[in-house]
């Protein structure tokens, strides 16, 4: 048994190794780690009790649970399994693999729409951040939004800095919900946005952070944050807040994430 131990089963085990690695940590983000730990203690006992003791009732009961489980596990992180595939199919070397076959020209012309798109939104922010004009601006990636912007007044309109701010401004009936952008276009405003309830994050953070963040693990969808209270720029990506932000690295963000 030994001798047929070859380089292909290293790789084998060192791929489970990394899946099941990636797969934890995606599940302790999520705090369902504990349940990911039971579904482990689960499958090494049913293999202990069936492949090593051979006691074929109790291992018999156990493969019909197994059976079934798989069922129970889709609906039980249904969440997870929803965020693994978007970060999969919005993964950076992805986008990379695209850039890759896209010709100079298309590339240069795609910059330019990009950073055509990021402009007004960096100079409403910066003016709203002094004005401390609270704000919440979504941006669609691949994850389409439509559900999201059916829950507000449709626009459809360039991106406009003045459009933007004045959407923002406190006496604004559209200034409390969220400005979807996808397509390069201001698609509606005064969305709602699902809440996150992460009890990692900090609680001087409000309803507009959490909004944030939750549509930031739902989907791959960059939000961008303008505190009411303090005027501080922030940014929402993959569940992850990036806090405090200046023109240039709200800038640099978007041009990175976007590009």
């Amino acid at each position: 048994m030994f001798l047929e131990f070859g380089i292909k089963d290293i790789i084998d085990i060192v791929l489970v190794a990394l899946m099941l690695y990636y797969i934890y940590r995606l599940m302790r983000e999520s705090r369902s780690a504990n349940a990911f730990k039971g579904i482990m203690v689960f499958i090494v006992v049913w293999l202990f009790v069936s492949q090593v003791l051979e006691m074929r009732l109790l291992g018999t009961i156990l493969d019909k649970l197994v059976g079934v489980g798989l069922l129970a596990v889709i609906i039980i992180f249904q969440e997870e399994i929803r965020k693994f595939l978007f970060n999969l199919g919005g993964h950076q070397r992805m986008r990379a693999l695209k850039r890759f076959f896209t010709s100079s020209k298309q590339k240069d012309k795609d910059s330019k729409e990009v950073k055509q798109m990021i402009m007004p939104l960096v100079m409403a922010s910066i003016n709203m951040s002094r004005q401390k004009v609270g704000a919440l601006v979504v941006l669609e990636r691949s994850a389409t939004l439509d559900d999201i912007v059916a829950t507000g007044d449709k626009i459809d309109a360039n991106i406009n800095q003045r459009l933007i701010e004045n959407i923002f401004f406190k006496n604004s009936p559209l200034h409390d919900g969220a400005m979807v952008i996808a397509d390069k276009r201001i698609k509606a405003a005064g969305c709602i946005l699902p809440v996150s309830h992460d009890l990692s994050i900090p609680k001087e953070l409000g309803l507009r952070h959490r909004a944030a963040m939750g549509i930031s693990e739902e989907t791959d969808a960059i939000a961008i944050v303008v505190s009411e209270e303090t005027g501080s720029i922030s940014v929402a990506i993959k569940g992850r807040f990036r806090l405090h932000l200046s023109a240039e690295e709200l800038d640099s963000i978007l041009t990175t994430e976007l590009s």
